[in-house]
């Protein structure tokens, strides 16, 4: 017969063999414990050893942070500082000339323009370059040429108004360029035709065609300054809507 205390001792072993045994986990580094619970796992703490079960950290992942504030994808950085904006108002230097006859205009027009980027050039000089016969000189696209060939660089662009009238967008597109074009140093050369009134009511009349400058603004591009290399009355200058430039302009270009 089994003594009672043999029996007792056989009965909690047998009882102990029947319970579920834990694995054992060795203990997690402290430094590993920050990336898991980035990863949505939790330690609890089990006989002595760390076991690993899911959670969500959502603080975690609203921060876009790990352990030692090392940033993860999806956080938003600060953005650019905006570039300053445009003067209400510009005028730039230049040096005026009037055409020595009728039909150089567009070399008139064009070296004003490159005279604000400090390079003068004769009236004849421009001629040839432009290829400026009797007949005029033939688009804008060569002013922007020349324009580029002189001063080494294609800052200068051309833009068409195809039609008569210009329209709203159209005469909005001219007043940006003009503001861009201005702000940056460039003299606007433009290829017009037709009449028009100024703000002062001179009253000008190029029905055969013409080349004049814009050399300025006012009013955030909405008044423009002409330099007109035809106009005898003092220094050749006058104020314009863009309104009624873009339509003195339409059906020609202008550089811009």
């Amino acid at each position: 017969m089994i003594p009672s205390h043999i029996r007792s001792r056989i009965r909690q072993q047998l009882k102990r063999a029947s319970e579920p045994s834990l694995p054992a986990v060795a203990a997690v580094p402290a430094g590993l414990l920050v990336v898991a619970a980035a990863a949505g796992i939790a330690f609890s703490q089990t006989g002595g050893h760390q076991v690993p079960s899911r959670t969500t950290d959502m603080a975690m992942v609203r921060t876009g942070e790990v352990g030692g504030g090392q940033a993860v994808r999806g956080v938003t950085r600060a953005a650019a500082p905006a570039a300053p904006a445009a003067p209400s108002s510009k005028v730039l230097d230049y040096q005026f000339q009037l055409q020595p006859n009728y039909y150089y205009c567009g070399p008139a027009a064009t070296r004003i323009a490159l005279s604000g980027s400090g390079h003068i050039l004769s009236f004849d000089e421009i001629a040839g370059m432009l290829g400026t016969t009797t007949s005029g000189t033939n688009s804008a696209y060569d002013t922007t040429r020349v324009l580029n060939q002189v001063n080494g660089n294609n800052a200068y662009q051309t833009r068409e108004i195809p039609s008569y009238p210009a329209t709203p967008a159209q005469m909005d597109q001219l007043q940006a360029d003009v503001v861009r074009a201005i702000t940056s140093g460039r003299i606007i050369v433009a290829n017009i035709a037709g009449y028009t009134t100024d703000e002062d009511g001179g009253f000008h009349d190029y029905s055969g065609g013409h080349y004049l400058t814009i050399v300025g603004y006012k009013d955030d591009g909405r008044t423009v300054k002409i330099a007109d290399p035809a106009n005898p009355n003092g220094d050749g200058t006058y104020w314009l809507s863009t309104i009624k430039m873009a339509n003195w302009i339409s059906q020609r270009g202008y550089s811009y």
